[in-house]
């Protein structure tokens, strides 16, 4: 989730601005990256929690989770993610999200940094987070629910799903937050509806990660870091593609009139 302008970090760039205005500014910012990094760990550690428990056959409170129960895991805490925190941060928790909105003028660039570096670090201590809640096992089994192609899916398949499944996303998410005739009401559910689709979609072709930090971060923490290069750089060119089609093009339209 996003807002059109984030004064605070514009100000601080801004040469005319005092010392006290920059230290406002960067205290800012980094509250901001801090959000970004508690609702990325929530978000990794929701879904790969919920992977790692189908993997390893754990039950909760009768058959262990499925596939269904993955997508709905991170589509839910998604919604809730976005209601919490889109007021304070944007509530991107997904560099895809944010190079999307820099790249169209919704965000500043001098935050990227800021919030992929926060949105990693999330990321990562979600997947000790689950390593340590479900033992041993979790990593040398499961890999803590890091995302890899399916057999026998080539890297440029992999390729594809990725970046359409996170065009998927990120079209919805600047759709319902960056225009002004979108119900404010309606974002949060509409984008945990779309995080659900979207890992539908990919979970039996690449895992489903929509999100480069959702998937580096599992790697990292297990060593599984093939096909690591896919995982980064697919959700970037679909969110980004994505974010300047509404921006330039689908955004300008209006439903014809009688």
């Amino acid at each position: 989730m996003a807002r059109r302008r984030d004064a605070s970090f514009e100000d601080a760039a801004d040469p005319r601005t005092s010392s006290a205005d920059e230290a406002s500014g960067t205290l800012n910012m980094t509250r901001a990256g801090l959000a970004e990094m508690i609702g990325a760990f929530f978000l990794v550690f929701t879904g790969t929690a919920t992977a790692v428990a189908a993997t390893l056959g754990t039950a909760i409170g009768g058959a262990p989770p499925d596939s269904l129960a993955i997508a709905l895991a991170f589509g839910f805490v998604l919604a809730a993610l976005v209601g919490a925190l889109g007021h304070v941060s944007g509530a991107h928790l997904n560099p895809a999200v944010t190079l999307g909105l820099a790249v169209t003028g919704k965000f500043a660039w001098r935050a990227v940094p800021v919030y992929v570096g926060f949105q990693l670090l999330g990321a990562v201590l979600a997947a000790l987070a689950t390593w340590a809640a479900f033992g041993p096992d979790a990593r040398s089994v499961a890999a803590l629910g890091a995302p890899a192609p399916a057999d026998g899916v080539s890297d440029g398949r992999a390729f594809l799903v990725e970046a359409l499944i996170t065009f998927l996303l990120v079209f919805v998410i600047i759709a319902v937050t960056s225009d002004r005739r979108a119900s404010g009401a309606a974002a949060s559910t509409s984008i945990g509806f779309a995080l659900a689709a979207a890992v539908l979609i990919g979970g039996p072709i690449t895992g489903g990660a929509v999100n480069p930090v959702r998937a580096l971060g599992p790697m990292l923490v297990s060593g599984e870091l093939g096909s690591a290069w896919l995982y980064l750089l697919a959700p970037v060119v679909g969110g980004v593609v994505a974010a300047v089609l509404y921006d330039r093009v689908i955004g300008r339209a209006s439903a014809p009139t009688a």
